[in-house]
């Protein structure tokens, strides 16, 4: 193995996908040195990466406006925020139109108007165009260098982050004025597509160095996939009729308000998927929208408009869920100095309260989050200080001085056991979170006395460790919203508590904590 490979930055982001491509243009354009670090490939990697995907891409027309904000309100339990939710138009609406001329992205022309229509990227070349303009800005991209810590001063303040450079075979330490987690959510490693690196391992990192999180409840999405694909788009299944192995229509099953109809099912049958609501004129602007949709069907000679497939229901977590880490000011800050978080490690109940917004409005945050974030590491790293010595903040999976005798494979394994099957995680009750929840504290605990973390077996410590925190937060919040509000549907709870229109904060490790934060639908920015 070499040497540590050290420097330094002004900015150091985290991740590759949108928010972080958005973070280190916004951060380089305030005149910061950045540094960009990604798990895999900034570029390739990530949930958007290969996907097609709408953008909450409305003009600065007040109807116009007004209707975006009011069409997911009460799907979210009047949980977002008017002010934020003014703040993402706006700056998406400036974004996509510069990532028409200055990211030179080819978006498609109506040919009645002749006007390029903004409303939605193809991933794949959405992010290739956003790797080259960080190229010709400057921006220092190390690719296949995963951060697996972050780094402190005295003060507790975040000054940079250590990691491993997989392909050099090499450690890293790199010293920063601020740091912008972007370092996606964590979908629990249950292959949904793209998500391969989602393993909330921002989330471990700054629990570490004690930020609060928001909305973590808000993390239990499940999209619909054929049976055995990895592809989710769950907004197709908008067109589709559903039924049982008796071949009877599904009553009231549905993607959007319906799915927990298809996860009761499930339970005790096959359920399978017509798109047979689709007309002509939807089923081309479909494949034009999303063709690895379509190949799965295609390979296995499946007509979806016209036949019948077996359907499953895959976990996002918080990839699609609306929990993360919670921002505390306009500019993305955390509740930890020097730190900022953006895109999917960011809570989005901002804009989406308890719903998933789904691509749309999860790629305005990202690359509005992405934006302020960068700017507001930059201002900060202009202005900060070191206080004595630097050391590194993470703990279990990378210090513990463990047996050996538990495998990073059979953490995740034993973790995934009690977060992805929908009938502890999905159709949630009370008995049932607190049984999952009572072992996945059982597993931290034999995770900081026995987890193997040598060498190279790091990187996938630390990702077991991180599904593992997560699930814990999520499972604590869940028990503390005692109501269905949001996508946080409790069996034993099944109505909404005016009482409890607030949002679920929490954070920490060894002994995580719950508490409750004023909503802030009123129009105005508050602080918390």
């Amino acid at each position: 193995m070499s040497e540590t490979w050290s420097a330094s930055t002004d900015v150091l982001v985290i991740g590759g996908g949108p928010a972080a491509a958005w973070a280190a243009i916004h951060a380089r354009e305030a005149g910061a040195r950045v540094i960009l670090v990604d798990k895999g490939y900034c570029g390739t990697s990530g949930a958007t990466a290969p996907s097609g995907t709408g953008v909450w891409y409305v003009a600065p027309e007040a109807q116009a406006r007004a209707s975006a904000k009011a069409a997911r309100e009460a799907l979210g339990g009047h949980l977002a925020d008017h002010y934020w939710m003014d703040r993402v138009l706006d700056q998406t609406y400036a974004n996509m139109n510069r990532l028409a001329v200055e990211g030179r992205y080819p978006f498609p022309v109506d040919p009645v108007t002749g006007q390029q229509l903004r409303t939605g990227v193809q991933g794949p070349e959405y992010m290739r165009r956003m790797r080259a303009w960080l190229k010709r800005i400057g921006v220092e991209i190390h690719d296949h260098s995963p951060a697996l810590e972050l780094l402190v001063d005295e003060s507790g303040a975040v000054c940079g982050a250590a990691g491993r450079q997989r392909q050099l075979d090499r450690d890293y330490r790199i010293t920063a004025g601020a740091v912008v987690l972007a370092s996606g959510g964590c979908a629990f490693l249950s292959g949904a597509l793209g998500t391969n690196v989602d393993t909330g391992d921002g989330a471990l990192m700054a629990a570490e160095v004690g930020a609060r999180f928001s909305g973590m409840e808000f993390s239990n999405a499940y999209a619909i996939v054929p049976k055995g694909s990895t592809i989710t788009k769950t907004a197709y299944y908008g067109y589709a009729t559903f039924f049982g192995e008796d071949g009877r229509v599904i009553e009231d099953a549905g993607s959007t308000r319906g799915r927990s109809v298809i996860a009761r099912n499930l339970l005790h049958q096959k359920v399978f998927a017509q798109l047979d609501r689709a007309d002509a004129t939807v089923q081309a602007q479909m494949r034009v929208g999303q063709p690895n949709f379509f190949l799965q069907f295609d390979r296995r000679g499946i007509d979806p408009f016209t036949q019948r497939f077996e359907i499953d229901l895959l976990a996002e977590g918080t990839v699609r869920g609306t929990g993360g880490i919670d921002v505390v000011g306009d500019d993305c800050a955390t509740s930890v100095a020097g730190l900022y978080a953006a895109g999917d490690a960011a809570t989005r109940e901002r804009i989406c309260g308890g719903f998933t917004g789904g691509g749309s409005h999860n790629a305005a945050w990202a690359m509005s989050s992405g934006s302020w974030a960068g700017a507001g590491a930059a201002r900060y790293a202009r202005s900060a200080s070191g206080q004595g010595e630097v050391v590194g903040a993470g703990r279990v999976g990378l210090r513990t001085a463990g047996s050996g005798t538990l495998t990073a494979g059979e953490l995740v394994s034993a973790a995934q056991r009690e977060l992805m099957p929908f009938e502890k995680n999905y159709l949630r009750h009370g008995d049932r979170l607190r049984a999952a929840l009572g072992r996945l504290d059982e597993l931290w605990d034999v995770a900081a006395a026995e987890l193997s973390v040598t060498g190279g077996d790091r990187v996938r410590a630390r990702q077991a460790v991180a599904i593992t925190a997560v699930g814990r937060l999520m499972y604590r919040s869940a028990l503390s919203r005692t109501e269905t509000r949001g996508m946080s549907k409790r069996a034993d709870h099944p109505g909404t508590d005016p009482a409890q229109h607030h949002h679920v904060i929490s954070g920490g490790l060894d002994t995580p904590w719950t508490g409750t934060a004023a909503a802030r639908n009123t129009g105005q920015a508050v602080a918390l």
